[in-house]
Protein backbone atom coordinates (compact mmCIF):
# COMPACT_ATOMS: atom_id res chain seq x y z
CA UNK A 1 0.00 0.00 0.00
CA UNK A 2 1.63 3.34 -0.97
CA UNK A 3 2.35 6.14 1.75
CA UNK A 4 -0.18 9.11 1.85
CA UNK A 5 1.81 12.01 2.72
CA UNK A 6 0.28 15.01 3.60
CA UNK A 7 2.61 18.22 3.29
CA UNK A 8 1.58 21.58 4.76
CA UNK A 9 2.66 25.26 2.87
CA UNK A 10 2.56 25.37 -0.86
CA UNK A 11 5.87 27.21 -1.27
CA UNK A 12 9.37 26.23 -3.17
CA UNK A 13 10.03 23.58 -0.53
CA UNK A 14 6.41 21.86 -0.13
CA UNK A 15 5.98 21.76 -4.48
CA UNK A 16 9.51 20.81 -4.83
CA UNK A 17 8.68 18.00 -2.09
CA UNK A 18 5.59 16.95 -3.80
CA UNK A 19 7.40 16.40 -6.96
CA UNK A 20 9.59 13.96 -5.60
CA UNK A 21 7.63 12.28 -3.65
CA UNK A 22 4.81 11.55 -6.02
CA UNK A 23 7.72 10.88 -8.70
CA UNK A 24 8.87 8.61 -5.94
CA UNK A 25 5.35 6.49 -5.70
CA UNK A 26 3.82 8.27 -2.76
CA UNK A 27 0.48 9.75 -2.69
CA UNK A 28 0.80 13.38 -1.67
CA UNK A 29 -1.60 15.80 -0.42
CA UNK A 30 -0.86 19.46 -0.23
CA UNK A 31 -2.50 22.26 2.28
CA UNK A 32 -2.12 26.04 1.72
CA UNK A 33 -3.28 28.54 3.96
CA UNK A 34 -3.93 31.43 1.04
CA UNK A 35 -6.51 31.24 -1.12
CA UNK A 36 -4.91 30.30 -4.41
CA UNK A 37 -1.14 30.54 -6.11
CA UNK A 38 0.09 34.07 -5.03
CA UNK A 39 1.84 36.07 -7.94
CA UNK A 40 4.48 38.84 -6.73
CA UNK A 41 7.42 38.28 -4.36
CA UNK A 42 11.36 38.65 -4.93
CA UNK A 43 14.03 37.62 -6.98
CA UNK A 44 15.76 34.31 -5.17
CA UNK A 45 18.65 32.76 -6.00
CA UNK A 46 19.72 29.31 -6.85
CA UNK A 47 22.96 28.22 -6.44
CA UNK A 48 25.85 25.79 -6.56
CA UNK A 49 24.24 22.20 -6.04
CA UNK A 50 20.57 23.79 -5.84
CA UNK A 51 21.38 23.95 -9.46
CA UNK A 52 21.91 19.94 -9.62
CA UNK A 53 18.56 19.16 -8.47
CA UNK A 54 16.97 21.31 -10.89
CA UNK A 55 18.46 19.39 -13.74
CA UNK A 56 17.64 15.94 -12.08
CA UNK A 57 13.91 17.85 -11.99
CA UNK A 58 14.25 18.09 -15.65
CA UNK A 59 13.61 21.84 -14.57
CA UNK A 60 16.73 23.78 -15.15
CA UNK A 61 16.40 24.68 -18.58
CA UNK A 62 13.06 25.98 -18.26
CA UNK A 63 14.11 27.99 -15.02
CA UNK A 64 16.90 29.30 -16.96
CA UNK A 65 14.42 30.65 -19.19
CA UNK A 66 12.65 32.40 -16.17
CA UNK A 67 16.42 34.43 -15.19
CA UNK A 68 16.05 37.94 -14.22
CA UNK A 69 17.94 40.23 -16.66
CA UNK A 70 19.35 43.13 -14.60
CA UNK A 71 22.65 44.34 -15.79
CA UNK A 72 24.00 45.89 -12.76
CA UNK A 73 22.67 48.23 -9.85
CA UNK A 74 23.23 51.92 -8.38
CA UNK A 75 23.56 52.41 -4.72
CA UNK A 76 21.75 55.73 -3.67
CA UNK A 77 21.88 57.94 -0.68
CA UNK A 78 18.66 58.69 1.48
CA UNK A 79 17.53 61.14 -0.91
CA UNK A 80 17.62 58.69 -4.50
CA UNK A 81 20.90 60.28 -5.81
CA UNK A 82 23.80 57.83 -7.24
CA UNK A 83 26.64 57.57 -5.50
CA UNK A 84 27.77 54.21 -6.83
CA UNK A 85 27.21 52.14 -9.71
CA UNK A 86 28.49 48.57 -10.98
CA UNK A 87 27.60 46.53 -14.10
CA UNK A 88 29.63 42.93 -12.47
CA UNK A 89 26.92 42.55 -9.24
CA UNK A 90 23.89 43.18 -7.91
CA UNK A 91 22.52 42.76 -4.13
CA UNK A 92 20.08 40.39 -4.66
CA UNK A 93 22.01 37.87 -7.27
CA UNK A 94 25.43 38.67 -6.60
CA UNK A 95 28.27 38.49 -9.06
CA UNK A 96 26.24 38.61 -12.33
CA UNK A 97 28.63 36.63 -14.51
CA UNK A 98 28.34 33.46 -12.05
CA UNK A 99 26.84 30.30 -12.93
CA UNK A 100 23.94 30.19 -10.44
CA UNK A 101 20.24 31.50 -11.36
CA UNK A 102 18.19 34.16 -10.48
CA UNK A 103 14.72 33.79 -10.54
CA UNK A 104 11.92 35.59 -9.23
CA UNK A 105 10.16 33.74 -6.45
CA UNK A 106 6.32 33.27 -7.94
CA UNK A 107 8.19 31.95 -11.59
CA UNK A 108 9.50 29.43 -9.72
CA UNK A 109 6.76 28.31 -7.81
CA UNK A 110 4.69 28.43 -11.13
CA UNK A 111 7.55 25.96 -12.49
CA UNK A 112 7.35 23.88 -9.55
CA UNK A 113 3.52 23.75 -9.66
CA UNK A 114 3.08 22.92 -13.35
CA UNK A 115 5.18 20.06 -13.21
CA UNK A 116 3.16 18.06 -10.70
CA UNK A 117 0.78 17.83 -12.89
CA UNK A 118 -2.54 16.72 -11.80
CA UNK A 119 -0.48 14.32 -9.62
CA UNK A 120 -1.12 15.68 -6.37
CA UNK A 121 -4.14 17.50 -4.85
CA UNK A 122 -3.51 21.18 -3.60
CA UNK A 123 -5.86 22.18 -1.42
CA UNK A 124 -6.23 26.05 -0.85
CA UNK A 125 -7.63 28.09 2.00
CA UNK A 126 -7.01 25.09 4.25
CA UNK A 127 -4.42 24.53 7.18
CA UNK A 128 -3.54 22.09 9.90
CA UNK A 129 -5.69 23.26 13.13
CA UNK A 130 -4.77 19.37 15.17
CA UNK A 131 -3.02 16.59 14.86
CA UNK A 132 -3.08 13.44 16.94
CA UNK A 133 -0.24 10.43 16.33
CA UNK A 134 -0.84 7.18 16.72
CA UNK A 135 1.84 3.72 15.75
CA UNK A 136 -0.45 3.63 12.47
CA UNK A 137 -0.63 7.22 11.44
CA UNK A 138 -1.44 10.30 12.00
CA UNK A 139 -4.91 11.92 12.08
CA UNK A 140 -5.42 16.16 10.89
CA UNK A 141 -8.26 18.25 11.58
CA UNK A 142 -8.45 21.04 9.61
CA UNK A 143 -9.81 24.39 9.97
CA UNK A 144 -12.21 23.65 7.33
CA UNK A 145 -13.93 21.73 10.10
CA UNK A 146 -12.75 18.31 7.76
CA UNK A 147 -10.36 15.47 8.66
CA UNK A 148 -8.04 13.22 7.38
CA UNK A 149 -5.97 10.80 8.26
CA UNK A 150 -2.05 10.28 6.70
CA UNK A 151 0.90 8.08 6.94
CA UNK A 152 2.69 11.08 8.18
CA UNK A 153 3.02 15.04 8.12
CA UNK A 154 5.63 17.39 6.43
CA UNK A 155 5.81 20.68 8.01
CA UNK A 156 6.57 23.20 4.92
CA UNK A 157 4.97 25.72 6.18
CA UNK A 158 7.98 29.04 6.43
CA UNK A 159 10.01 30.33 9.31
CA UNK A 160 6.61 30.80 11.92
CA UNK A 161 5.60 27.59 11.11
CA UNK A 162 2.30 26.36 12.13
CA UNK A 163 3.30 22.63 11.97
CA UNK A 164 6.03 23.43 14.07
CA UNK A 165 3.95 24.75 17.00
CA UNK A 166 1.48 22.36 17.29
CA UNK A 167 4.11 19.47 17.33
CA UNK A 168 7.00 20.68 18.63
CA UNK A 169 7.60 21.85 22.54
CA UNK A 170 10.79 24.23 21.93
CA UNK A 171 8.76 27.12 20.04
CA UNK A 172 10.34 30.18 22.65
CA UNK A 173 13.77 28.32 22.17
CA UNK A 174 14.29 27.73 18.26
CA UNK A 175 13.47 30.83 16.74
CA UNK A 176 16.37 33.49 16.39
CA UNK A 177 14.83 36.66 16.02
CA UNK A 178 17.42 38.84 14.50
CA UNK A 179 15.56 42.18 15.30
CA UNK A 180 14.80 43.81 11.83
CA UNK A 181 11.49 43.32 9.44
CA UNK A 182 11.63 43.00 5.73
CA UNK A 183 8.69 43.89 3.35
CA UNK A 184 8.35 42.95 -0.51
CA UNK A 185 6.16 44.48 -2.36
CA UNK A 186 5.35 45.06 -5.95
CA UNK A 187 4.12 48.55 -7.43
CA UNK A 188 3.50 49.60 -10.75
CA UNK A 189 7.16 50.57 -12.19
CA UNK A 190 6.78 54.40 -11.98
CA UNK A 191 10.17 54.77 -12.20
CA UNK A 192 10.53 53.34 -15.66
CA UNK A 193 13.29 51.04 -14.61
CA UNK A 194 14.91 48.52 -16.94
CA UNK A 195 16.98 45.74 -16.03
CA UNK A 196 18.70 47.71 -13.08
CA UNK A 197 18.56 47.69 -9.69
CA UNK A 198 18.34 50.18 -7.42
CA UNK A 199 19.76 49.91 -3.50
CA UNK A 200 20.19 51.75 -0.63
CA UNK A 201 21.40 50.87 3.07
CA UNK A 202 22.29 53.34 6.01
CA UNK A 203 21.07 54.44 9.21
CA UNK A 204 19.55 51.34 9.98
CA UNK A 205 17.20 51.42 6.97
CA UNK A 206 17.54 50.07 3.34
CA UNK A 207 15.56 49.19 0.43
CA UNK A 208 16.43 47.26 -2.78
CA UNK A 209 14.11 47.36 -5.79
CA UNK A 210 14.10 45.72 -9.46
CA UNK A 211 11.88 45.58 -12.32
CA UNK A 212 9.91 42.42 -13.27
CA UNK A 213 10.70 40.45 -15.94
CA UNK A 214 8.15 42.23 -18.13
CA UNK A 215 9.42 45.34 -16.36
CA UNK A 216 6.01 46.56 -16.01
CA UNK A 217 6.37 45.83 -12.09
CA UNK A 218 8.79 47.14 -9.77
CA UNK A 219 9.30 44.72 -7.15
CA UNK A 220 10.22 46.51 -3.91
CA UNK A 221 12.07 45.19 -0.42
CA UNK A 222 12.32 47.46 2.74
CA UNK A 223 14.22 46.38 5.82
CA UNK A 224 14.87 48.37 9.31
CA UNK A 225 15.44 47.39 12.69
CA UNK A 226 12.46 46.37 15.12
CA UNK A 227 13.31 48.06 18.02
CA UNK A 228 9.92 46.97 19.85
CA UNK A 229 7.59 47.86 17.32
CA UNK A 230 6.36 44.66 15.85
CA UNK A 231 2.83 44.67 14.87
CA UNK A 232 0.38 41.48 14.45
CA UNK A 233 1.57 39.00 11.65
CA UNK A 234 -1.64 38.80 9.89
CA UNK A 235 -2.85 42.80 9.71
CA UNK A 236 -1.41 43.62 6.81
CA UNK A 237 -2.71 47.28 7.19
CA UNK A 238 -0.74 47.55 10.18
CA UNK A 239 1.98 46.05 8.85
CA UNK A 240 1.90 48.34 6.19
CA UNK A 241 1.54 51.82 7.90
CA UNK A 242 4.74 50.56 10.12
CA UNK A 243 6.84 50.51 6.64
CA UNK A 244 5.81 53.93 5.96
CA UNK A 245 6.23 55.14 9.35
CA UNK A 246 10.02 53.51 8.99
CA UNK A 247 10.61 54.72 5.64
CA UNK A 248 9.56 58.31 6.20
CA UNK A 249 13.06 59.80 5.87
CA UNK A 250 13.34 58.35 2.76
CA UNK A 251 13.45 61.06 0.15
CA UNK A 252 13.47 61.59 -3.59
CA UNK A 253 11.35 59.09 -5.41
CA UNK A 254 10.93 56.74 -2.37
CA UNK A 255 7.47 58.53 -1.18
CA UNK A 256 5.88 57.92 -4.45
CA UNK A 257 6.92 54.22 -3.90
CA UNK A 258 5.14 53.95 -0.25
CA UNK A 259 1.84 55.49 -1.54
CA UNK A 260 1.93 52.85 -4.40
CA UNK A 261 2.66 50.10 -1.58
CA UNK A 262 -0.86 50.94 0.35
CA UNK A 263 -2.64 50.38 -2.71
CA UNK A 264 -0.94 46.99 -3.82
CA UNK A 265 -2.50 43.69 -2.83
CA UNK A 266 0.91 42.01 -3.28
CA UNK A 267 2.67 42.83 -0.20
CA UNK A 268 4.63 40.27 2.41
CA UNK A 269 5.90 41.01 5.91
CA UNK A 270 8.11 38.70 8.13
CA UNK A 271 10.05 39.76 11.06
CA UNK A 272 13.63 37.78 10.19
CA UNK A 273 14.75 35.11 12.45
CA UNK A 274 16.79 31.93 11.97
CA UNK A 275 15.62 28.52 12.86
CA UNK A 276 17.82 26.35 15.38
CA UNK A 277 16.20 23.13 16.24
CA UNK A 278 17.65 20.37 18.11
CA UNK A 279 15.31 17.71 15.87
CA UNK A 280 13.77 17.96 12.89
CA UNK A 281 11.23 15.54 13.41
CA UNK A 282 9.21 13.71 15.90
CA UNK A 283 7.15 10.60 15.93
CA UNK A 284 5.28 10.87 12.33
CA UNK A 285 5.96 14.46 11.66
CA UNK A 286 8.75 16.46 10.02
CA UNK A 287 9.86 19.64 9.10
CA UNK A 288 11.85 21.09 6.19
CA UNK A 289 12.99 24.30 4.56
CA UNK A 290 12.50 27.35 6.53
CA UNK A 291 10.10 25.83 8.96
CA UNK A 292 13.26 23.38 10.06
CA UNK A 293 16.28 25.48 9.68
CA UNK A 294 15.74 29.01 8.00
CA UNK A 295 19.08 30.50 7.50
CA UNK A 296 17.27 34.32 6.81
CA UNK A 297 17.02 36.09 3.62
CA UNK A 298 20.06 37.67 4.27
CA UNK A 299 22.11 35.01 3.35
CA UNK A 300 20.43 34.03 -0.36
CA UNK A 301 20.57 30.92 0.30
CA UNK A 302 17.01 29.59 1.59
CA UNK A 303 16.23 28.71 -1.85
CA UNK A 304 18.52 26.25 -2.57
CA UNK A 305 18.53 24.70 0.94
CA UNK A 306 14.87 24.44 0.09
CA UNK A 307 15.36 22.62 -3.09
CA UNK A 308 18.63 20.14 -1.62
CA UNK A 309 16.64 19.45 1.96
CA UNK A 310 13.31 18.49 -0.07
CA UNK A 311 15.34 16.33 -2.47
CA UNK A 312 16.89 14.58 0.29
CA UNK A 313 14.39 14.09 2.25
CA UNK A 314 11.98 12.54 -0.52
CA UNK A 315 15.35 10.12 -0.95
CA UNK A 316 15.03 9.44 2.55
CA UNK A 317 11.62 8.38 2.50
CA UNK A 318 12.09 6.29 -0.11
CA UNK A 319 15.16 3.91 0.72
CA UNK A 320 14.97 3.64 4.78
CA UNK A 321 12.34 0.79 5.88
CA UNK A 322 10.74 3.21 8.72
CA UNK A 323 9.99 6.73 9.49
CA UNK A 324 12.57 7.53 12.18
CA UNK A 325 15.44 6.18 9.84
CA UNK A 326 14.36 7.97 6.84
CA UNK A 327 14.15 11.35 9.23
CA UNK A 328 17.55 10.68 10.57
CA UNK A 329 19.07 9.85 7.44
CA UNK A 330 17.49 13.15 6.38
CA UNK A 331 18.61 15.14 9.31
CA UNK A 332 21.99 13.44 8.95
CA UNK A 333 23.04 14.22 6.03
CA UNK A 334 21.00 18.09 5.62
CA UNK A 335 22.10 19.55 9.32
CA UNK A 336 26.29 20.27 8.19
CA UNK A 337 24.95 21.91 4.90
CA UNK A 338 22.63 23.88 7.02
CA UNK A 339 25.04 25.16 9.26
CA UNK A 340 27.34 25.91 6.88
CA UNK A 341 24.47 28.36 4.93
CA UNK A 342 23.37 30.00 8.30
CA UNK A 343 27.00 30.99 8.88
CA UNK A 344 26.75 33.00 5.64
CA UNK A 345 24.28 36.27 7.81
CA UNK A 346 26.11 38.47 8.90
CA UNK A 347 23.82 41.73 9.38
CA UNK A 348 26.86 44.23 9.85
CA UNK A 349 27.56 43.93 6.12
CA UNK A 350 26.68 46.28 3.54
CA UNK A 351 26.65 43.77 0.32
CA UNK A 352 26.73 40.66 -0.69
CA UNK A 353 28.41 37.49 0.99
CA UNK A 354 31.84 37.43 0.02
CA UNK A 355 32.24 35.11 -2.99
CA UNK A 356 34.86 32.70 -1.76
CA UNK A 357 32.48 31.99 1.27
CA UNK A 358 29.62 32.04 -0.62
CA UNK A 359 31.03 29.06 -3.11
CA UNK A 360 31.89 27.21 0.02
CA UNK A 361 28.08 27.16 1.06
CA UNK A 362 26.35 26.59 -1.85
CA UNK A 363 28.23 23.73 -2.46
CA UNK A 364 29.02 22.22 0.84
CA UNK A 365 27.36 18.74 0.39
CA UNK A 366 27.84 15.96 -1.99
CA UNK A 367 24.32 14.78 -3.37
CA UNK A 368 25.61 13.15 -6.25
CA UNK A 369 25.18 9.89 -5.39
CA UNK A 370 21.42 10.16 -4.41
CA UNK A 371 20.99 12.27 -8.16
CA UNK A 372 22.69 9.01 -9.20
CA UNK A 373 19.92 6.82 -6.96
CA UNK A 374 17.37 8.89 -8.54
CA UNK A 375 17.95 8.63 -11.94
CA UNK A 376 17.91 5.11 -11.88
CA UNK A 377 14.25 4.77 -11.07
CA UNK A 378 14.13 3.65 -7.62
CA UNK A 379 10.57 3.33 -5.99
CA UNK A 380 9.10 2.14 -2.74
CA UNK A 381 6.89 -1.26 -3.06
CA UNK A 382 3.73 -0.75 -3.15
Amino acid sequence: MRQHILISGAGITGLALAYWLTRLGFTVTVVERSPGFRRGGHAIDVRGVALDVLKAMGLFDKASALKTRSKGMSVLDAQGNEIQRTEERTFSAGRLDSKDLEVFRDDLCQLLLDSLGNSVKIRYSESIKSLQQDSAGVTVDFDSGEQGRFDSVVGTDGVYSQTRKLVFDEEATVVKPLGAVLAFFGVPNILNLKNWQLAHRANGIGFVMYPSREQDELRVGAGYGLAGNEVPRHDVAAQKAMVAKNCAGLGGFFPTIIEAMKETPQFYYNELAQIHMPHWSKGRVVLAGDAAHCASPFTGQGTSLALVGAMILAHSLSQQPSLSEAFAAYEQRMRPFVALNQALLDLTREGPVPDEQMDKAKNGIDIGGIITNLDQGNRPAD
